[in-house]
């Protein structure tokens, strides 16, 4: 935890922050004063009835609504308890809820949580303390994994209930499932309501199978160990097909459902894929699909 804390600390003190803020708003405007109209001011603003009792133009002014609710969706399915690297997907997904939940707390916004695996799990409020958010760091990094994938149809349902003001809703998984797309639909309709985004995490070996000779790997659903010689080309070439197909499913999922989506591999700094996706977003005017 105190590793965690250290961490996401110093990288919220980077550009992080300003690259939320800037991609990230709040929930609108507010009224905040009626004010003399200065030239180059938006005339749809001009408060007429002011105008017309003083006899000189006047305009509505507003801010904008800044608190921001940030829900966490966090995969607790078998996969993500696999991990060849520095971290395992889980341990990962804790880092960058850390992380992300730091930058909200900075800018006064709230941050909630609900872990899920085949069942819907541990779900926590949004709230903006500090205690509250080293509680869910630890919540994510001491949940025990399923046997099954996650049942990510069933936690977006969910969230559609629970979730009543428009939400910055980050889902951390491995999107293990994507081939069977059954949460598409349900995934689509809570970005309808909420700015939803996906956070992949992909661990190096599913990518690239490194030449190590034989190894048994085994199969979490069913139990039995396979045999895999590594020396062999066509079984690497193989192995980069399928998750390149893998991918390409998780995207296409992803990309139908209208989502963002951030792919943090993790042989890689994990707050450098952010950091990609705020400047694209803001490059793109706010929005990175």
């Amino acid at each position: 935890m105190r590793q965690v804390q250290l961490r996401t600390h110093r990288l919220v003190n980077t550009a992080l922050t300003g690259g939320y803020r800037s991609v990230f708003r709040g929930q609108g405007i507010e009224f905040e004063e009626v004010r003399p109209y200065v030239p180059g001011d938006d005339v749809r603003g001009i408060d007429w009835k002011v105008t017309a009792r003083t006899g000189e133009p006047h305009i509505k002014s507003y801010r904008e609504e800044r608190e921001l609710s940030v829900h966490c969706l966090v995969d607790q399915g078998m996969g993500m308890g696999f991990g060849t690297r520095r971290w395992s997907k889980r341990e990962a997904a804790a880092q960058l809820v850390g992380l992300f939940a730091n930058v909200a707390a900075r800018n006064q916004d709230r941050v909630g949580l609900t872990l899920f695996g085949s069942e819907p799990g541990l779900h926590l409020d949004p709230r903006k303390t500090s205690r509250h958010i080293q509680r869910l760091i630890r919540e994510v990094m001491v949940a025990e994994p399923h046997d099954e994938p996650g049942n990510l149809k069933r936690v977006l349902e969910g969230s559609m209930r629970a979730l009543h003001r428009r939400s910055l809703v980050l889902i951390f998984s491995d999107f293990a499932d994507a081939g069977g797309r059954s949460w598409v639909q349900a995934m689509r309709a809570l970005a309808m309501r909420h700015d939803v985004i996906g956070v992949r995490l992909v661990d190096p070996f599913e990518r690239s199978l490194p030449k190590v000779g034989r190894f048994a790997l085994k199969d979490l659903q069913g139990g039995a160990w396979n045999w895999i010689d590594a020396r062999d080309e066509s079984v690497r070439a193989a192995w980069e097909q399928a998750a390149l197909q893998r991918e390409a499913a998780v995207n296409g999922a992803l990309r139908e459902s209208r989502v963002a989506r951030i792919d943090v591999p993790l042989d890689e700094d994990l707050a450098a894929p952010v950091l990609r996706f705020f400047r694209l977003r803001m490059m793109r005017g706010g929005r990175a699909k």
